[in-house]
């Protein structure tokens, strides 16, 4: 064997190891996360994590932008010859939910919590660019890594397309890890699910308005309360009535106040919900529909209602096309345990689908669901774990596409 057919056996066989780099560094990619966990942060502002995610890829050299309206980085690898470009996501806010998981690396922020997993994401897509960047001269085209706030607020997604992170892009990927779609799959299962995945989730609010008086004379006044009970029985109808049984939705009310005496019938009552659905024209028929019962009801008892609908993301409809290329890519990887998911999609919401209605892609998920390990818990849970075994797929998940996509 001469020293050149020697030389290229060598480059075949590192070729065709790269995402296989992720498993060694899987303790890295832990300890990333737990790090992250210790310092959730909320919504738009997150300076520590900002500054963490900056010194990760100051390490690792990668040129990167900072967003002027929050804590979202845009980091760039541009490849050694020009070609498509490509897009991953991961976002970063956590969720105001006191931690009760016993961690030794639980959350260090009071009333502050990852209970959703977005300290994985960020560890994950962290350590898979820190594969791909040394290898940049292997592949063609560009990758943009996007590191995203207010995810839970579904208003992170819109700064960076607003501020041109997708410019050019040909196709983005983002990821979700945990039992999001059902805990029975087990962990370290990836699902690919083309077509709808995720619904719709909006915010509504209701403030019901009447005339406060004594509890002993009601007809001296308009009762606020007795209004918001049947403007919450009469909503129940859009969905008993007005959507068809083919056509998944939701309409729920989390949230009620009103009122501070036993005795005093008060002049507002204070309503909040939320509203899901997987198609856009159901969204928009809830929307209208939730204002036109709640005002004609406030008026039917002689009082009155204002209603804002706080819009945030539509339904998540994956592209076809990139579902199942990411499925060949990460093939490899998970061989017999790829998941083809075609069951039900989650009424869960998520921002990504913003990035969806204007590139194609693909959102993923990475089930963490262990019940002996405890980590089988339901997102927002004050007890939500992950598996941290199963880390080091979902950055190799991303670093397969990434090689298929750009031609290695």
């Amino acid at each position: 064997m001469t020293e050149k057919s020697s030389s290229l056996i060598s480059f075949v066989k590192e070729k065709n190891m790269l995402w296989e780099k992720c498993k060694e560094i899987e303790s890295d990619i832990v300890e990333m996360r737990r790090e992250l966990h210790q310092i959730p942060e909320l919504g738009f502002y997150l300076p520590k994590t900002r500054a963490y995610v900056i010194r990760k890829l100051e390490e690792i050299g990668v040129p990167y932008i900072l967003s002027e309206k929050d804590s979202s980085i845009v980091a760039t690898m541009k490849c050694a010859r020009p070609g498509k470009t490509l897009a991953f996501r991961a976002d970063m806010d956590a969720l105001p939910i006191q931690e009760e998981t016993g961690l030794s690396f639980a959350s260090l922020h009071n009333s502050c919590m990852h209970a959703c997993g977005h300290d994985a994401h960020t560890a994950m897509l962290l350590a898979a660019l820190q594969i791909l960047y040394p290898h940049k001269e292997e592949l063609s085209g560009e990758i943009r890594f996007l590191f995203q706030t207010a995810e839970e607020l579904a208003k992170g997604a819109a700064i960076l397309i607003e501020e041109g992170a997708l410019k050019g892009v040909d196709a983005i990927f983002g990821m979700h890890i945990g039992s999001i779609l059902d805990k029975s799959i087990p962990s370290g299962t990836m699902a690919c699910i083309p077509g709808a995945v995720m619904a719709s989730y909006d915010r509504f609010i209701l403030e019901v308005k009447g005339n406060g008086c004594h509890a002993s004379t009601p007809e001296k006044g308009v009762d606020p309360i007795n209004i918001a009970a049947h403007i919450i029985l009469a909503l129940q109808t859009i969905n008993a009535r007005e959507i068809a049984g083919t056509d998944a939705a939701v309409l729920t009310m989390g949230l009620i106040r009103g009122g501070e005496l036993y005795n005093a019938i008060p002049s507002t009552v204070h309503i909040e919900g939320t509203t899901r659905a997987l198609k856009e024209e159901v969204r928009q028929k809830l929307a209208k529909r939730i204002g036109e019962v709640a005002k004609c009801t406030a008026e039917a008892f002689g009082g009155s209602v204002d209603y804002t609908m706080d819009w945030g993301a539509p339904p998540l409809i994956n592209d076809k096309e990139m579902t199942e290329f990411a499925k060949d890519a990460i093939q490899d990887i998970f061989k017999e345990e790829i998941v083809l998911y075609r069951e039900s999609p989650s009424m869960i919401g998520e921002d990504f689908s913003l990035y969806l209605q204007k590139i194609p892609g693909a959102f993923l998920f990475l089930s963490s669901a262990n019940p002996k390990k405890g980590t089988d818990k339901p997102h927002h849970h004050a007890k939500f774990d992950v598996d941290e075994d199963v880390l080091w797929k979902g950055s190799a998940s991303f670093v397969a596409i990434a090689e298929k996509f750009l031609g290695r």
